[in-house]
């Protein structure tokens, strides 16, 4: 569907020096997050519409930047005034408008997930202020076009300092994905301040995602010392890595710097983690209680890789190439599908226990409470079927590699932790 925003008029952005196009909410230029929202809330095409009164420039300038230089989705039209309350503005576009369309205000900030639930809104909002279903009959039509009043969409117009620190907060609370849980939504509460922060800087979400696996060799150094104390300073060093793994992801939607490349980094770092973690409980349990716990750990660190491999090759099967965000997605569809199996229904209901999110806070449990052995044995029992299931899945669900076919066209929903 076609998205419509319109840039103010020159008079507007010079009275209020706070509601400027390039004013920076989470490290991107405001005009330039609208658009881009846009772009990845669906939208078949952008329409920007500039007023004459803007320095083109300008606008040439925006559309050269990196998050949209890569796209040709994002049209420009100039016009000599617009205002949405006039029919005559309206009719003047009317050729560049299909027959309905989202109206999105340039300074409205929200996420792409909330974009594009918005023509599944029985109403819209009460004015041209906010995001709106629109149709071109109606607005051309109508002496003073107004949006019915209904359901508010969300999001956050920035027209002040208050209102943009209150966009950014609402960016990074709505940084996480769809499927979170009570667990990684608790994460992902911890990180809001640090991400919020990083932001504004010049740190990448590679950058942090190897800041967690720095951190995790520490964890799993101070694992292989062997004594009660040093295994609970493992786990909560581990605990801090995973949350390491939760704001890589949450600093890469609110950036836009998602990409292929980091949902394969982030992946081989969350293996290396597991490798980390179980290798210096290995070694700790070990010198606390001798050759047998060295025995199982070797079986651990075999099923542990064997799920790993299996599991990244499910991953290429499962997904398009340029698209490995959809691998949980459409696994978690494929097993819905598949209830009437009992071993589906045990699967996907256990499924989440192996995500990291989750199981930083049982390492820290078992841990502090004496439990590490039991988690220790239970960890490689679940390594094992972990593989075994993966073949199982592999061969019912996955036996050709997605080259663009059903599942090549899902929605992408799922991202970077």
């Amino acid at each position: 569907m076609q998205v419509v925003v319109v840039a103010p008029e020159a008079t507007s952005v010079a009275a209020r020096s706070d509601a400027r196009l390039t004013r920076e909410i989470c490290g991107v230029g405001l005009l330039e997050r609208t658009l881009v929202t846009a772009q990845r809330g669906a939208a078949s095409e952008v329409l920007l519409v500039w007023p004459q009164s803007l320095p083109l420039e300008l606008a040439e300038r925006t559309l050269q930047s990196r998050l949209l230089k890569t796209t040709n989705n994002v049209r420009l039209v100039q016009v000599e005034h617009f205002d949405p309350n006039t029919c005559s503005s309206w009719t003047n576009l009317q050729d560049q408008l299909e027959d309905q369309f989202i109206w999105l205000p340039w300074n409205w900030v929200t996420y792409a997930r909330a974009l594009a639930k918005l023509p599944k809104l029985k109403q819209s909002s009460p004015d041209w202020g906010g995001p709106t279903l629109a149709s071109k009959t109606a607005v051309v039509s109508v002496a003073n076009p107004r949006p019915r009043i209904g359901s508010a969409p969300e999001g956050i117009a920035v027209t002040s300092d208050n209102t943009a620190d209150a966009a950014e907060r609402f960016l990074v609370a709505h940084s996480g994905k769809a499927s979170d849980g009570i667990h990684t939504s608790f994460n992902r509460w911890l990180c809001r301040p640090p991400v919020r922060w990083l932001s504004h800087t010049r740190v990448s979400p590679n950058v942090v995602t190897f800041t967690g696996v720095v951190v995790a060799i520490v964890s799993a150094i101070a694992f292989a010392r062997g004594n009660y104390w040093s295994y609970v300073a493992g786990a909560l060093l581990f605990f801090v890595s995973g949350l390491f793994d939760e704001m890589d992801g949450m600093l890469a939607r609110i950036k836009f710097s998602d990409s292929p490349f980091g949902t394969y980094l982030e992946s081989h770092a969350d293996s290396l983690s597991y490798l980390l973690l179980f290798t210096g409980i290995t070694i700790g349990l070990y010198r606390q209680h001798g050759g047998r716990e060295l025995w199982i750990g070797g079986a651990l660190l075999i099923g542990t890789v064997l799920a790993l491999v299996i599991t990244t090759l499910q991953r290429k099967r499962a997904a398009v190439a340029d698209r490995p965000t959809e691998y949980l997605g459409n696994f978690y569809r494929k097993l819905e599908q598949d209830s009437s199996n009992w071993i589906s229904r045990v699967v996907r209901q256990a499924q989440g226990f192996q995500r990291r999110g989750i199981l930083i806070h049982y390492v820290v449990v078992f841990t502090v409470l004496g439990g590490l052995p039991v988690l220790f044995y239970l960890a490689t029992i679940g390594a094992h079927l972990t593989w075994i299931l993966a073949l199982y899945y592999n061969q019912r669900f996955f036996k050709q590699a997605t080259t663009g076919g059903p599942l090549g066209k899902i929605q992408v929903t799922q991202e970077r932790s």
